[in-house]
């Protein structure tokens, strides 16, 4: 009885040394966390604080609880600011995502833009959760939503193009038409036009800066031209268009190039200058400039073909028969759209 009730005890301390390592374990892993977590009398930004921390260190369902404490706070409050709570859901959803829970990201998303419309962190959050669950038209509904209010966004042009992809795949040539309506986003909440200190193309005594945006030629931002530098601009493009009669597409594109410093807004300089890349064999600055192109013009004939040859050099063959099928929705007897098709279909088998 003495030898049992000894490995008994022993037994006993033995399991009390590993609850207590494990319980030692745990504080350990989550004590940083437990030291960020504000007291319930906090305010909603302590909370807002604390959720941010969370999400940093990849806890994301804390991140949710601490998010939603500062939420029931604003609102009990009858807070009268509508742009922290919108942070706030935005935020939340963020975490919603991350966790794959799509439809309450969605709904927070909502939230969001209900109480800020426009908002690009939201809209962004909500395209991709609309992907996940494979809800592809609104999905590009957002994604092109957010290009009318920023259009240098990469995300969101790469978020269109999947769309795009998927939609041909899913519903055929007539996709367009199954779309729903895209919000026409007015010109207060369209970031694209507004001058930050670094990109000001004039200064105090009304003289040029030359930013390294122009130095590669094209401006920052899609400044709207004087008529002088409409002016300047076509004949310097036309000095473009005179170069490639002669098949010298360097000397062309340092002309177009010009041009575009001064006139950005001319669909034609970039497809031109396109032409010459694709003829000097340089496939990716002709993509960019096909792409700045769409952004001026959504049913350019030129830029479409154009990107597709050079998505088709680059053996993206996916990416050169979705830009021909957009373009033969808007010219559907394209030839030479036609021909390159099926040389693409041809080299996809």
């Amino acid at each position: 009885l003495v030898g049992e009730s000894g490995a008994l005890g022993r037994h006993l301390v033995s399991t009390a040394w590993l609850v207590k390592a494990v319980l030692r374990t745990c504080w350990d892993f989550d004590y940083k966390l437990l030291r960020m977590a504000p007291k319930r009398t906090c305010s909603a930004s302590e909370w807002k604080q604390a959720g941010n921390e969370s999400f940093k260190h990849g806890q994301y369902g804390q991140a949710v609880g601490y998010y939603t404490e500062a939420i029931n706070i604003l609102q009990k409050s009858g807070s009268k600011s509508p742009e922290e709570l919108s942070i706030l859901y935005s935020n939340r959803a963020a975490c919603y995502l991350k966790d794959g829970a799509c439809t309450e990201c969605i709904k927070d998303c909502s939230a969001a833009l209900d109480l800020i419309p426009f908002g690009i962190k939201p809209l962004l959050r909500r395209a991709a959760a609309y992907e996940a669950l494979e809800r592809y038209q609104l999905a590009y509904v957002d994604y092109k939503t957010v290009l009318q209010v920023d259009c240098n966004l990469q995300a969101a042009h790469d978020g269109v193009n999947r769309m795009t992809k998927a939609l041909i795949e899913k519903d055929g040539t007539e996709w367009r038409k199954k779309l729903p309506s895209i919000p026409s986003v007015p010109l207060s909440k369209q970031t694209r036009w507004e001058l930050t200190p670094e990109k000001k193309l004039i200064d105090a005594c009304g003289k040029r800066n030359i930013s390294s945006g122009e130095q590669n030629g094209v401006l920052p931002l899609r400044k709207v031209p004087t008529e002088g530098e409409i002016q300047r601009a076509k004949a310097l493009k036309e000095e473009g268009n005179e170069w490639v009669k002669k098949k010298n597409y360097r000397k062309a594109v340092d002309k177009y190039s010009e041009s575009l410093k001064f006139n950005n807004q001319e669909c034609a300089t970039y497809t031109n200058r396109a032409f010459c890349y694709l003829s000097l064999n340089q496939y990716q600055a002709a993509i960019k400039d096909c792409t700045e192109a769409l952004k001026l013009d959504a049913k350019n004939v030129k830029a479409f073909y154009r990107r597709a040859q050079a998505f088709k050099e680059l053996k993206d063959y996916t990416s050169s028969l979705a830009d021909i099928k957009q373009l033969l929705e808007v010219e559907p007897n394209n030839t030479a759209a036609q021909k390159l098709f099926q040389e693409v279909r041809k080299l996809m088998k």
